[in-house]
C-alpha cells in the first residue's frame, strides 16, 4: 500500500470521496463527517489484497499509521478493499477477525472500526430495504475511528442516539431513485474517471 497511487487506486479513492461528499454529509448520515472531510483530515487507504491474512497485514499497517499521527493531522481513516471482500458475509466474518485484530494490538478503546459495504444489509432489513443504504460505501470498507474523537462529537451533539432513526427517515424519503440519482455507487473498471 505504500507504492504510488495507480490509475484504479486514484478511482477508487474518487469514488468513496465522492460517495462521502454526496451521501454521507450530503445526506447528513453522519453530522460529524463534514468537519473531518473539510479540514482533510480523512486518509482514503485502498488495499488491493484479497485474502484475509494480507488484509489483515494490511489493516495492522494504517492502524499503527493512525495512531502515529496527530488527529490533527489524520482524524480517521477508510480502509478500502476493492478487490476482495465482495460477498457482505465474508466481509462480516473479516469485520470480525479485524476487530480480534484491534483487541490483540491493545488499541480497544482507542479506536473503533464501522463497516461499510455495497451490500450492506441490517439483521432484520430486507436485503432490498432502502434503509441499508445508510451504510453502502462504493467498494467494501472499514472505518478506523478515533475513539477520543468520537467522545468529542457525541459531547458536541447531543442527540447523537437518534441519529440512526433520523437516518431511516432520509432514506426512506429518498427512496431507491433518490438514492440511485446521487450517482454514489463505485465506477473503478468502467473506463471513465468521476467528473
Amino acid at each position: 500500500m505504500s507504492e504510488p497511487l495507480d490509475h484504479g487506486d486514484a478511482v477508487v479513492i474518487d469514488d468513496t470521496r465522492r460517495w462521502l461528499q454526496r451521501a454521507v454529509i450530503g445526506l447528513n448520515l453522519c453530522p460529524f463527517a463534514k468537519s473531518v472531510d473539510v479540514k482533510d483530515q480523512v486518509h482514503y487507504a485502498v488495499t488491493r489484497s484479497v485474502g484475509f491474512k494480507d488484509l489483515l497485514a494490511d489493516l495492522k499497517q494504517e492502524l499503527n499509521a493512525l495512531l502515529a499521527l496527530d488527529a490533527t493531522e489524520r482524524d480517521t481513516t477508510l480502509f478500502i478493499a476493492p478487490d476482495g471482500l465482495a460477498d457482505f458475509l465474508e466481509f462480516n466474518d473479516f469485520l470480525a477477525q479485524a476487530n480480534r485484530l484491534l483487541a490483540k494490538l491493545g488499541y480497544e478503546g482507542v479506536f473503533q472500526i464501522a463497516s461499510l459495504h455495497p451490500q450492506y444489509q441490517f439483521a432484520d432489513a430486507h436485503p432490498d430495504a432502502i434503509t441499508n443504504s445508510t451504510n453502502r460505501s462504493p467498494y467494501p470498507t472499514l472505518h478506523l475511528l478515533r475513539e477520543d474523537s468520537i467522545d468529542r462529537a457525541v459531547k458536541a451533539f447531543p442527540h447523537a442516539e437518534a441519529i440512526f432513526e433520523t437516518n431511516m427517515r432520509t432514506m426512506e424519503s429518498l427512496g431507491p431513485e433518490g438514492w440511485a440519482a446521487l450517482e454514489v455507487g463505485a465506477r473503478a473498471g468502467r473506463g471513465k474517471l468521476p467528473p
